[in-house]
Order: C-alpha cells, then sequence, then structure tokens
C-alpha cells in the first residue's frame, strides 16, 4: 500500500474548490498535503509551465533556489521536454540533475496534463535512495489528474 493517500488529498481538493479556492491555493494545498505523508516525500515542488521555462508556484519541505527551470534541464526540464514522468532512484547517478540540497537522494516528477497539454508538474524530493515504487507514483498521478481538472 502506498504511503501516500491521494483519494483523502483528491477529496480535499475538490472540497477546497468547491469553496472558492483558486489555482495558487490549490497548488500550496496539494504540495502541503503530499509532503505531510512523510517520508518519503521530505520536499514537494509544483511549477507550473510558462512558455519554455517552469515557474515554481508552490512548495512545502526546503526551500529552493531553482524557481525556474529551463525545459530540458535537470529532471524536472527533462520531464516537460520528453513528455514522461521521471523517477530518478539515485539522482547523484544522473549528469542532467540540477541539485536542490545536499541531502536529496532521489526525485519524483509527474506531469499536471490536460489532455496532450503540459500544465506543470508535481516534482518530490526525497532523501531516501529509490523509495518511489509504482504505486507511490500512480499515487501521485491522481493528485496530478485531480489538479489538472481544477486548475
Amino acid at each position: 500500500m502506498p504511503v501516500l493517500e491521494s483519494d483523502k488529498i483528491v477529496t480535499r481538493l475538490r472540497a477546497a474548490f468547491n469553496h472558492g479556492s483558486i489555482g495558487p491555493q490549490l497548488l500550496v494545498l496539494a504540495a502541503e498535503l503530499i509532503q505531510r505523508a512523510g517520508p518519503p516525500y521530505t520536499s514537494v515542488y509544483l511549477y507550473l509551465l510558462h512558455g519554455e521555462e517552469l515557474v515554481l508556484a508552490a512548495f512545502s519541505g526546503r526551500e529552493t533556489e531553482h524557481t525556474r527551470i529551463a525545459v530540458g534541464h535537470g529532471v524536472c526540464g527533462t520531464a516537460v521536454a520528453t513528455g514522461e514522468d521521471q523517477n530518478v532512484g539515485d539522482v547523484r547517478a544522473r549528469e542532467n540533475y540540477i541539485a536542490c540540497n545536499l541531502f536529496t537522494r532521489s526525485e519524483l516528477v509527474v506531469l499536471i496534463r490536460r489532455g496532450a497539454r503540459i500544465l506543470g508538474q508535481i516534482d518530490i524530493d526525497s532523501d531516501v535512495p529509490d523509495p518511489f515504487t509504482a504505486e507511490e507514483e500512480l499515487a501521485v498521478r491522481q493528485v496530478a489528474d485531480a489538479l489538472a481538472v481544477l486548475l
């Protein structure tokens, strides 16, 4: 069973939307709820795609200096450039990894899409090597899919 209880997070996001929360508030709520799941979810960053650049819209956990990432750069930019989610079990083994801090060992990036259009992504850093199973990735995908509808 995944650590992340995506059904509960999606329910909270929908309730917030129904009570008037808009995009930026929903992104902050999503980041906080995912990060509160605890290990392996050390830090959660939500980026929105603006042209050829990802722009940090919300986060929970450690701050990052990477508030803008060009498409094609790092794990986040690679996800957008390839159109594929990224599950990197050991970030130190990736040549194009952009380090947010010295503690991160793995990263999961799940795209937020509306149809074929990429709106942004959920970027999760973990201090644990290779913690993101297929079930965890699917749980994050469910949150991303809900955000795609609500944003």
